[in-house]
């Protein structure tokens, strides 16, 4: 069964009351309440785990701003690019298949110390 998201449902996170944690894989990375809708009701956990993984990588983690765009091919094959918010990549990761029922999803990651907040566009 595919998890559906509605655009005009993740036009309502505006702001975030809390901050989740990710899991104990990655206790420095902090879900909004838009990012953890997402993983929940868009089975995207797996993307969460992408961008907390990829801030072990210098280039990554030396960011206090990104951008983490998704983009899912008809095979179902996408890609994962995160820029700096000047479009210049500093992360790219194929995935070989996903469920992901948007063709295309973007996402920010922001540096608070040693914490890592994964937020909604709209939560910024």
């Amino acid at each position: 069964m595919t998890n559906k998201l509605d655009p005009n449902e993740l036009r309502c996170f505006t702001g975030s009351e809390q901050a989740h944690k990710l899991g104990v894989l990655f206790p420095n990375a902090l879900l909004t309440d838009g990012a953890l809708y997402v993983a929940q009701k868009g089975g995207a956990y797996w993307l969460m785990e992408v961008i907390a993984s990829a801030q072990r990588i210098t280039k990554v983690k030396s960011e206090p701003f990104q951008v983490w765009r998704l983009k899912v091919n008809e095979d179902k094959s996408a890609l994962v690019i995160a820029d700096d918010g000047n479009e210049n990549i500093i992360y790219t990761q194929a995935v070989p298949f996903t469920d992901f029922s948007l063709p295309e999803f973007k996402l920010y990651a922001s540096r608070e110390g040693d914490q890592l907040i994964i937020l909604l566009p709209g939560e910024y």
